[in-house]
């Protein structure tokens, strides 16, 4: 479920000062053309003054396009208000685009989130770029706030237009810019959205003692956002000199930098910096990432390229699944035969787990699915697309146990993925495994 959150992070005057500087969203429109690629970030990053301006006068545009990752709020240019006048074009579901998608008015572009920098670099040369900023400090610098993602890579080569907003917090590293970078910028007080989060399960608590048990203390993590990341972040609350490496960043790993477990130490790379290309969270995580000096945010094409995570010892990749066949193939995009999501950085840091010196990569998932199925299974599904192939799957987690398949033999892998499915399902698997010729009676 999407909420809004974000208190101000500054004073009425200061506020007020800068509202008197702006200028209207409406500033956008001069700088839409015949055939624009507009690029927006995803999440809490969405300039929604901009994006209402854009699409109210929609029906006026030719063959403009507005690529924007994981969108969390749904404006009728998405549910095809204008059809060759301005579409949406998607590279990870949200749950603003999921019905646009299925319905056949937005479109999406499969792609590993490392990739999706130089994807539009070089097949759909973006022309405007869109985003949220805080207010400026003493120097004249504004900050992207919770987003680096893709807009980074592009905030030099292309205009971007600006919605200053007093709740977004001003965070360092790609996101730091000068306020005249701007081609233009307006003012909004609209409050973030986020993705509200829901209660850990006892399965999913026991997914994240089994994970944490598993976790080295100095390790680098890479963990998502949701029920299952958040309880193995409170999980390891007595590790010590744990640092993160990571595409997102939560409220766990607040939890955990507060209680002196997230020190970041023993990084090779940014040593002692909580990185990360995006963030997602609550009033109080936007507070502590406000002028937070231990929080880094990279671009995507840095936090999510294997060659350079590989250089982190201890590298622990968590993600989650919907499905798991038996050779270790995981399907973590689509349910059921639908697009779900899409691929984002599970591929980039579970192959990056393998290279790193002491690495090790978790995919994690329920042992059934909410509608009682099995989510181990012999065969994928039908219409299921494999996000993360069997070579770069280590360990597969359920609340019944680690199947470590890095080196196992086809017939190892699959006792060891049956064993972790769900009792009521095992012999079935079984019978099945022997009919595929993964397992044989000797």
């Amino acid at each position: 479920m999407v909420e809004n959150v974000g208190e101000f992070l500054a004073d009425a005057e200061e506020r007020a000062q800068w509202q008197q500087k702006a200028q209207p969203a409406e500033v956008v429109l001069r700088h839409v053309r015949p055939g624009s690629r507009i690029i927006v970030p995803c999440q809490m990053g969405e300039p929604a003054m901009l994006l209402d301006a854009i699409d109210a006068a929609g029906d006026t545009f030719q063959d403009v396009e507005i690529h924007w990752t994981d969108p969390f709020s749904t404006r009728p240019f998405q549910r095809g208000a204008y059809p060759g006048k301005l579409t949406h074009v998607n590279y990870f579901l949200g749950p603003g685009s999921r019905a646009s998608f299925w319905d056949g008015h937005s479109e999406l572009i499969p792609v590993d989130f490392s990739r999706i920098p130089a994807v539009l670099s070089d097949q759909v040369k973006p022309t405007l770029g869109l985003c949220t900023v805080s207010l400026p400090d003493k120097h004249g610098y504004v900050s992207l706030g919770t987003n680096a993602d893709y807009v980074a890579d592009f905030l030099p080569r292309i205009p971007f237009v600006a919605e200053m907003n007093p709740r977004m917090p001003h965070t360092y590293g790609a996101t730091r810019v000068p306020l005249h970078s701007f081609a233009a910028w307006c003012y909004s007080e609209k409050k973030l959205p986020t993705l509200k989060p829901r209660a850990a399960t006892d399965v999913d608590e026991r997914i994240a003692t089994l994970v944490s048990d598993d976790i080295p203390d100095r390790a680098c993590l890479q963990i998502g956002v949701g029920k299952i990341p958040n309880a193995i972040l409170h999980h390891l609350v007595d590790h010590e000199d744990l640092g993160l490496h990571s595409e997102a960043m939560s409220d766990g790993t607040m939890f955990l930098a507060e209680k002196g477990v997230l020190t970041g130490r023993f990084k090779r790379r940014h040593p002692g910096k909580h990185v990360a290309t995006f963030a997602t969270g609550s009033a109080k995580f936007l507070k502590w990432l406000h002028h937070n000096p231990d929080v880094e945010f990279c671009s995507v094409s840095e936090t999510n390229n294997p060659k350079l995570i590989a250089h982190e010892e201890n590298m622990c990749a968590i993600n989650a699944t919907s499905e798991v066949n038996l050779l270790g193939e995981c399907c973590s995009e689509t349910i059921k035969g639908r697009y779900y999501s899409s691929a984002g950085g599970q591929a980039d840091f579970s192959l990056a787990a393998l290279w790193s010196d002491g690495g090790r990569g978790y995919i994690v998932t329920p042992s059934l699915a909410t509608d009682g199925s099995s989510r181990i299974v012999t065969h994928s599904s039908p219409g299921n697309v494999v996000t993360t192939t069997k070579n770069l799957v280590d360990n597969v987690v359920t609340e019944w146990g680690i199947a470590r398949l890095r080196g196992k033999t086809v017939a190892a892998r699959a006792r060891a993925l049956i064993e972790i499915a769900h009792p009521s399902v095992r012999e079935q698997l079984a019978r099945e495994a022997h009919a595929a010729g993964y397992l044989h009676d000797r």
